[in-house]
């Protein structure tokens, strides 16, 4: 059994202790409620350029160089993530390590200097970054059907940002400010989960996670717009096509019952090799390569996306036949078996991923930030081995017609209209 304790620091900084049995490692991870949907429309991409620069030194770790040589002496790994509602830090250590790990996260991270050399150095970096998503078909599709699904919401703007933007906008001062109007402590919280035999009992981590400074609590993001039936199409001579589909299903994500349930409906509808679509699409048809649903719950509204890659002129065969299982699933709802072997293979692929600490910190950053809940994986892998039948067929009858459309390839968007 997972043991879990809670403590919230002066700076109004939550911060859990996990501790995960058998496991030799453990993960410490700072994340926030400021990720790119809290950006003002001149800020986009400024939530992750800030990512970018904290790691180039603290007060300790004074540059980039000290930093990574730092974290490989305990033998450790650093990484970063930005998403539209989260940025988060984390470093994964053996566990009679954790002390100097978290030194050094809190250091860099807590204490950023935000140096002006750096920041011109890595304006290049990142722009190269937009580049190389520009130049994926699959990545430009993930873009678009964000747009198409959130229009000019901040929801529908790319976490990356733009080249405009990041060369020529953005300015120590600005990305300063935004720092310190979302990264809040009150709003975001700390997490050390895995092996913590390495951590004493005597305060030594509140005083590291201590560095990051009280901040006033930001204001509000935009709540999620209402859905609207868009199509996009970047058009692209290929005899290759991406297709993204994406509803808005009726579901409260606040209700973690919910989303377990609507995880088990997309996993039998596009989540495994035995999903609907990947039987029907990929295997009796031939019409996709790749084939596959996937459920997100932001903060404040779930999305259902359905993907495709195939051949262009399967394309709109494909995006009839997979709008109709998503109606067959609405009408006539799934059948016992298919949501017995969903919710298997969703659970199992749950209680995999959390072998990983990483992937139990990052679950609970979610959990505690997004939605003020459990941060405890076994609770999670129990509501999802708790789904019944009944839910996943109500889920099923709350996925509606309407939905948003976008396609990389050579096509136009009458053409999907059509379809």
């Amino acid at each position: 059994m997972t043991e879990i304790s809670v403590s919230t620091l002066d700076n109004g900084l939550p911060l859990y202790r996990v501790a995960v049995p058998g496991t030799r490692a453990v993960t410490v991870l700072v994340a926030f409620d400021a990720g790119a949907r809290t950006e003002r429309p001149d800020e986009n991409g400024m939530a992750h350029f800030l990512e970018h620069l904290v790691f180039k030194g603290g007060e300790k770790y004074r540059t980039y160089r000290d930093v990574n040589e730092a974290a490989e002496r305990i033998g450790a790994v650093l990484n970063a993530y930005t998403s539209h509602d989260l940025v988060a830090f984390h470093i994964t250590a053996r566990a009679e390590q954790a002390v100097a790990a978290a030194d050094l996260l809190t250091d860099f991270v807590g204490r950023a200097r935000i140096d002006p050399g750096e920041l011109d150095r890595e304006r290049g970096v990142v722009v190269q970054e937009i580049a190389r998503a520009n130049d994926q078909p699959a990545m430009v599709a993930e873009h678009l059907i964000d747009e198409a699904a959130f229009g000019d919401h901040p929801l529908g703007r790319p976490v990356l940002g733009t080249v405009e933007h990041i060369r020529d906008t953005f300015t120590r001062e600005g990305i300063v400010g935004f720092r310190s109007r979302r990264w809040a402590p009150e709003r975001g919280a700390a997490f050390a989960v895995g092996n913590l035999d390495g951590l004493s009992p005597d305060g030594e981590l509140d005083e590291l996670f201590a560095r990051f400074e009280p901040q006033p609590q930001p204001g509000a993001y935009d709540p999620a717009p209402s859905p609207q039936e868009r199509v996009l199409v970047h058009q692209r001579d290929s005899n290759q096509s991406h297709l993204r589909m994406s509803y808005r299903p009726a579901a409260a994500v606040s209700d973690p019952r919910e989303r377990a349930a609507l995880q088990i409906y997309s996993t039998l509808l596009g989540g495994s090799m035995g999903s609907r679509l990947f039987d029907e699409i990929r295997e009796q048809r031939g019409l996709a390569y790749s084939v596959h649903s996937v459920a997100h719950a932001y903060a404040d509204t779930p999305v259902l996306q359905l993907s495709a890659g195939l051949e262009s002129t399967k394309l709109l065969e494909a995006l009839s036949r997979m709008r109709e299982i998503v109606t067959e699933l609405r009408e006539q709802g799934p059948t016992r078996e298919e949501v017995e072997r969903a919710r298997a293979y969703a659970a199992g692929a749950r209680t995999i991923a959390f072998e990983n600490t990483g992937a139990v910190a990052r679950h609970a950053a979610q959990q505690t930030i997004l939605y003020g809940q459990d941060p405890d994986p076994d609770t999670t892998i129990a509501l999802l081995d708790e789904v019944t039948f009944d839910q996943v067929a109500e889920m099923a009858t709350r996925v509606p017609v309407e939905l948003s459309v976008a396609c990389v390839g050579p096509h136009t968007v009458e053409e999907l209209q059509s379809a």
